[in-house]
């Protein structure tokens, strides 16, 4: 397991770049993690009710400075207004509004500050009969369509993490169009709102789904389809031992590689891959060949064979795969395992300057950096 490196806060392609990050959960800091990756300067502001207490994530906070102030004052919202003056970008995550009813929306703070990116983040969207309902990952995917279409024919659906509404239709989303909008504000002068609504980024990554769809080559039931797990050769099979060993090899090469590690080449259930008729019989067997060695042995069988074949790997295996470890995919940072910036850029590399701080850990600097004296600082900040 390789550490990640420590690096000055000017590391990465957003270096230069300050964004004020609305204390939230999830999503939104998920979008903060990923611009400080990169090398923006991110100030969380949270709660003071927090003040001096351990993060309530280590990951999705690393990479930032906390300061506390309690948003329901004239005087502490003045004082988070003049954070924001100097900033290119906030990230808010708070129901539509929110913000505007705090004197923190988007109309004050880009009059304040035109060149001023502002982030929203929600599941619904700031506007839609939904908008003000509450909800998590799993109902915003359910409304999307992504998570009917998700599990077996017979069985529910199956929840996949909060991989998809929160962490790729959300908090990627939104940091995707952060960016979009800093390119613009430096060549027009002027910022923008960004809506980034959980819905909406579930949707786009069915792109490809619907496209299928209008085309006939998609049947709008679980488990029907080539990437649904209803082809043989897409799919999990369980193994001698419990474990599970992950089938991909839907072009014709991979899928003739996979026959030949099985021993299966010669056997004429396997002759016409595209058979939809012929799948259920073929995944049978192939359930009963994958059943009979445990799932190591089955991953060095395939091990260099080109056969889209790999083992299904818990969260501690994965940091410790070879391919991941040369790679430095996971690393040590701040004391345990964690997934490395990502993506990679060869001319500005981002590494991962510090642990996520002790919550308004920096209030203190942070409002001097506003130009707060150490007077005004103990009466808008008792506890810094």
């Amino acid at each position: 397991m390789s550490t990640i490196p420590d690096a000055p806060a000017s590391a990465g392609p957003l270096a230069g770049i300050r964004i004020i990050e609305l204390g939230g959960i999830g999503p939104g800091p998920f979008c903060g993690m990923i611009l400080s990756d990169l090398g923006a300067e991110v100030i969380r502001i949270d709660r003071p009710a927090e003040h001096g207490t351990t993060t309530w994530h280590p990951v999705l906070h690393r990479n930032r400075r906390s300061a506390t102030l309690d948003l329901k004052t004239p005087e502490r919202v003045e004082a988070a207004l003049r954070l924001i003056d100097s900033a290119d970008a906030v990230i808010e995550g708070f129901r539509p509004g929110v913000t505007e009813r705090l004197g923190l929306g988007p109309e004050v703070c880009l009059e304040r500050n035109p060149k001023l990116v502002y982030g929203r983040m929600t599941g619904w969207g700031q506007d839609g009969p939904l908008a003000q309902e509450p909800g998590h990952d799993i109902n915003y995917i359910a409304i999307a369509g992504a998570l009917g279409a998700i599990g077996g024919a017979d069985s529910d659906p199956v929840v996949p993490l909060n991989l998809v509404g929160d962490m790729g239709g959300g908090g990627m989303l939104l940091a995707l169009g952060i960016c979009a909008a800093l390119v613009s504000a430096k060549s027009t002068g002027r910022g923008q709102v960004v809506d980034a609504a959980m819905t909406d980024g579930t949707a786009i990554q069915l792109a490809l789904i619907h496209g299928l769809l209008v085309g006939g080559r998609w049947a709008d039931r679980r488990a029907s389809n080539l990437f649904d797990g209803a082809a043989p050769f897409y799919r999990t099979y369980r193994t001698a031992d419990g474990g599970h060993m992950a089938v991909g090899c839907v072009e014709p090469e991979f899928y003739a590689a996979m026959l030949s590690v099985l021993g299966l080449t010669e056997d004429p259930l396997f002759a016409r891959q595209m058979d939809t008729g012929a799948w259920p019989r073929m995944a049978e067997r192939l359930a009963q060949e994958f059943a009979g060695r445990p799932r190591d042995a089955w991953s060095t069988a395939f091990d260099g064979k080109g056969a889209c074949v790999t083992p299904v790997l818990n969260f501690a295996e994965a940091a410790a795969h070879p391919h991941n470890a040369e790679r430095g995919t996971y690393g040590t940072a701040a004391g345990f395992i964690q997934p490395a910036p990502a993506p990679r850029f060869l001319g500005t590399p981002s590494a991962v300057p510090s642990p996520a701080p002790l919550t308004g850990a920096h209030t203190r600097d942070v409002l001097a950096s506003a130009g707060y004296d150490d007077a005004e600082i103990a009466a808008l900040a008792p506890h810094a």
